[in-house]
């Protein structure tokens, strides 16, 4: 008997311990699963907060600081794809909350869809919001005057033409906004075009990219009025009138289908170059010249698809432009310096029709483009809005002693303190490292 009640409740308790382990294992399971999936709506939630707007203070609150009209539309653009966002992390957390109820197969793997797409959304807006986090970020660093010098002449620019204008038109806003970036060439983002560095979003203002070696060398900058000059054709409405008007010029002039062609591939950089010397007047040809020098080959090669005029030519085509706005010395000079270095194309890209009519055909867009009437410019010639001349020129020779004494050069419209840098420089009236400082001196101060 004794033996029979001891063994009765040592089976009783091995055969009622097994179902407890079972419960405790299935409650570990279930306990492990539903703080994940807590979790994944927590991560998505705060994800999506992070791409937060940013703050009017946050990269600086001196003048090179972005302004806050850069900063409102930055954050408009951030604030409309994040709404978007949120209500997927709410679709998230609810579908996770149901789930949590019951984990079941289906349930489960349609939370993993939602997660899936949300974390999608926040790549790209993540993206694009690194991308204005970074482009902020740089005017808090050594470069920032540097960078706030360029958007003042890239404002002036704008301003020039403007109030040069025929007819009162609608203020394009916010101004032009410089960055810096590697590379050889600096370049331009338009405002209103898909962006694939913004996942195909409208950029909102024009973009200046700008190489370091640009700015440590100020009397390079005419790059700073062409790349603006690019942003003024879409703004005032010329992308399109200006290739119809030139081609439509040249064709009644006799020019063949195909030199009209070309001609009109060209316009968009040839109307940048066009624009940037009538904004800052005959030293932009030396900037201008600075790049276009280079390797005879390179000079010569004909791009049968590419918006950029020959190199060969296109100094020519500036030459031709500087003759036509009254300085045919410094057109002489320039043409005399240029045919020196290439006293005829090396390659045989360039097509006969192209070569033999260039002579003839250079005069007409020029003239096409730069001294005839457009409507969107309140029926006045784009030489005319801009209106450059041997006045404006004097100006800038005595900024550019101004600025090699260290003097502040006075009201001087900031897009000619480029020429009056590039002249001090050619006159040697101070040393590189001198006019370098005091021409950010005198654009950033105040």
């Amino acid at each position: 008997m004794a033996t029979l009640t001891e063994t009765g409740p040592k089976t009783t308790t091995r055969m009622n311990s097994a179902p407890r382990q079972r419960s405790k294992a299935a409650g570990a399971s279930t306990g492990g699963l539903q703080p994940w999936l807590r979790a994944q709506s927590i991560n998505v939630t705060r994800h999506a907060a992070s791409l937060r707007p940013f703050r009017p203070d946050e990269f600086g609150t001196g003048a090179e600081a972005p302004t806050p009209g850069h900063l409102q539309t930055v954050n408009k653009l951030i604030t409309g794809l994040r709404r978007g966002l949120l209500e997927m992390s709410g679709k998230v957390r609810k579908s996770a909350a149901v789930t949590s109820r019951e984990p079941t197969t289906p349930r489960l793997q349609e939370l993993m869809r939602r997660k899936a797409h949300a974390h999608h959304w926040v790549r790209g807006i993540e993206k694009i919001w690194n991308f204005y986090f970074e482009l902020f970020g740089q005017r808090q660093t050594r470069y920032a005057k540097r960078l706030l010098s360029c958007d003042r002449i890239g404002l002036d620019c704008y301003r020039a033409c403007y109030t040069g204008l025929g007819v009162a038109r609608s203020i394009p806003a916010p101004p032009p906004f410089s960055y810096m970036a590697t590379g050889f060439s600096p370049s331009t983002f338009r405002r209103g075009i898909p962006l694939r560095k913004l996942g195909k979003q409208l950029n909102p203002f024009p973009l200046i990219q700008l190489p370091a070696h640009r700015m440590v060398n100020p009397w390079t900058l005419g790059a700073v009025l062409h790349e603006t000059s690019h942003n003024l054709q879409n703004d005032l409405g010329l992308q399109k009138e200006v290739p119809r008007k030139v081609g439509l010029r040249l064709l009644r002039e006799g020019a063949s289908r195909q030199v009209a062609r070309t001609w009109v591939r060209w316009n968009r950089e040839m109307f940048a170059d066009m624009c940037g010397m009538m904004l800052g007047g005959p030293c932009f040809a030396g900037s201008l010249m600075d790049i276009l020098a280079r390797e005879p080959e390179t000079v010569s090669h004909f791009n049968p698809r590419g918006p950029h005029p020959t190199p060969f030519f296109r100094m020519l085509i500036n030459c031709e432009l500087l003759r036509r706005m009254g300085f045919e010395s410094d057109a002489t000079a320039y043409r005399r310096a240029w045919l020196r270095i290439y006293p005829k194309p090396v390659s045989g890209s360039i097509p006969k029709a192209i070569l033999r009519s260039f002579s003839d055909a250079c005069p007409l867009a020029v003239d096409a483009m730069c001294f005839q009437p457009y409507r969107s410019l309140g029926n006045r010639s784009l030489a005319r809005v801009l209106n450059f001349g041997h006045k404006e020129q004097q100006m800038i020779e005595e900024a550019s002693r101004r600025l090699a004494a260290g003097v502040d050069p006075g009201i001087i419209p900031e897009r000619f303190l480029i020429g009056a840098v590039r002249l001090a420089l050619d006159r040697r009236h101070a040393r590189p490292e001198v006019l370098t400082r005091n021409f950010y001196k005198a654009l950033a101060s105040g």
